[in-house]
């Protein structure tokens, strides 16, 4: 039997690390393309005020850029010492896209960030522009691999298990790669990035422009974040559908406890708006429904129907039972490789062995198992419906509050009045924070919905931890934790002060004036 107080510390030790970490990669991800935009103006026009722009604005991606570096160093640690089963099970696979991430993105990466800090003066101006672009396409393609490999864990393709090793193999390294759950992943989450780094900066500009400081800056940073989040926030609606769509596909458990769905319900699904799901009782205690639009959403079709929690649970006994075959052959193979009729049995129902993994939480003998156990390990694929469905509203309703306000953003910019307006401005300082609530839900809903999975279908979460001890976990959780909120303390003192002093440390470009009468774009 398992330790599942090991497996417990385990996943809390990653969550906490990897959520920390991603408070600052979707700001690197969204300020990087900003810092493009600002310079790429600067070279077009020649004025100096888009240079100190750029540098500015620079210096606040390069401490968030430090912090995700430091931070996700750590995570990639636990994959060998938190998870080692889950390594040597997956590693073929696992590893190959986080190698190339580390060799390729990361590299470019950072060769590049140096260039770009230290390259003002070193460099022309097209070079040096040429530089920051390949700055923001080296952050994204940096994220790139790193959603292809989470993406596989969501939607395992390309790969099979081998007996013979007792490994996942990759069969196919494009099936990996073009993933469409990884690749519908990358968008919306770089997108989510874009509206994150487009509210930073008209959040940071609106306190600057509350406080009478720095206000041509201000305003032309409001301009083009303005511009650039309202185009990033409606991507975020637009590819978070397709992402929905294709979770319905692949993970239908998950979706159904998004939408504290006990039944399956006839086409086209209701979508609902607020519910008290009742995990014991299995059923909602209250509800209320939007007709049809689940069905759209979900099925993008009037006539499909959507599982429901309960049929679900049936169908995962079916695969728990094939996979009891597919375990039982594989003792056989592994006793005799000759025995060509174990082979076969094992290849037809392979892809349900690591339904009959999920047993091992409960029985340690899988030859004397019982119906009453089979339906315990089928209602563990139920993952809690509550945070998930709640977790999945926020995220749904700050989607749709940043359209809003970065509609409002850019009509004011257009008017040139929103340096004017002192209640958006307020509001805008207080949404600084909304996007980062809206991605850490998304986060949440995307890996704890998968549970109970490590790899969807695959391994469950509690078969791919380490033999540590509880006494190691709390100890080594105690440390990263002690570490991180140092970190954190030091990175916001650093953005705080650097934001307080503000751009007046970076002088223009010399014989290149500044007056007041400069527009938003710098035309003089």
């Amino acid at each position: 039997m398992i330790d599942l107080d090991v497996v417990s510390l385990s996943r809390w030790q990653f969550a906490s690390t990897a959520m920390f970490h991603f408070l600052f990669v979707p700001l690197t991800l969204g300020l990087s393309f900003l810092l493009a935009i600002m310079e790429s103006v600067y070279v077009m026009t020649g004025n100096a005020i888009w240079r100190r722009m750029t540098m500015f604005w620079g210096k606040l991606f390069g401490i968030n850029f430090a912090l995700g570096v430091g931070t996700g160093v750590v995570m990639e640690f636990q994959f060998g010492m938190n998870w080692a089963y889950y390594s040597h099970y997956v590693g073929d696979i696992f590893g190959a896209p986080l190698a190339i991430e580390g060799l390729m993105a990361f590299f470019l990466e950072a060769t590049f960030v140096g260039l770009f800090f230290f390259g003002w003066d070193r460099l022309s101006k097209v070079s040096h522009l040429v530089v920051t672009w390949l700055v923001a396409f080296g952050a994204n393609f940096s994220a790139l691999w790193i959603l292809i490999a989470n993406g596989w864990m969501q939607n395992p393709v390309g790969a099979i298990f081998n007996p013979e090793t007792m490994r996942m193999e990759m069969t196919n390294f494009a099936d990996v790669l073009f993933n469409p759950v990884a690749q519908a992943k990358f968008v919306h989450t770089v997108s989510s990035g874009y509206v994150l780094g487009a509210a930073f900066v008209v959040g940071v500009s609106a306190w600057y422009v509350l406080r009478g400081r720095h206000l041509e800056i201000a305003r032309r940073s409001l301009t083009v974040a303005a511009s650039f989040g309202l185009a990033a926030s409606l991507s975020v609606v637009v590819l978070g559908d397709e992402s929905g769509y294709l979770t319905t596909e692949h993970q239908q458990m998950k979706v159904a406890a998004m939408e504290a769905m006990w039944e399956t319900e006839p086409a086209p699904a209701s979508f609902k708006l607020f519910a008290i799901p009742d995990q014991e009782k299995r059923e909602n205690v209250i509800e209320l429904d939007i007709p049809w639009a689940m069905g759209i959403i979900g099925t993008r079709s009037l006539s499909t129907e959507m599982a429901g929690i309960n049929d679900l649970v049936a169908h995962a006994q079916v695969r728990i039972r094939n996979g009891l075959l597919a375990y039982d052959a594989l003792q056989k193979v592994r006793a005799d490789k000759t025995d060509s009729e174990a082979r076969a049995v094992f290849d037809a129902h392979w892809q349900d062995l690591g339904y009959a993994l999920l047993l091992k939480r409960h029985v340690s003998d899988m030859t004397q198992v019982t119906d009453e156990q089979i339906a315990q390990a089928a209602w563990d694929t139920v993952p809690q419906v509550a945070p998930l469905f709640w977790s999945f509203r926020v995220m749904v309703a700050l989607g749709f509050y940043f359209i809003a306000f970065f509609a409002v953003a850019f009509f004011l910019a257009s008017k040139d009045r929103i340096t004017h307006s002192k209640r958006f401005l307020k509001v805008a300082l207080w949404t600084i924070p909304l996007p980062w609530v809206a991605i850490e839900c998304g986060w949440f809903v995307a890996e704890f919905g998968r549970q109970p999975w490590i790899i969807e279908g695959v391994l469950p979460t509690y078969y791919a931890a380490s033999g540590l001890s509880v006494t190691d976990l709390v100890i080594s959780m105690a440390v990263f934790m002690g570490l991180y909120t140092t970190l954190a303390v030091i990175g916001i003192k650093v953005m705080l002060h650097s934001i307080r002093k503000g751009p007046d440390e970076h002088s223009p470009e010399p014989n290149v004036p500044l007056t007041p009468q400069t527009s938003v774009l710098g035309a003089e």
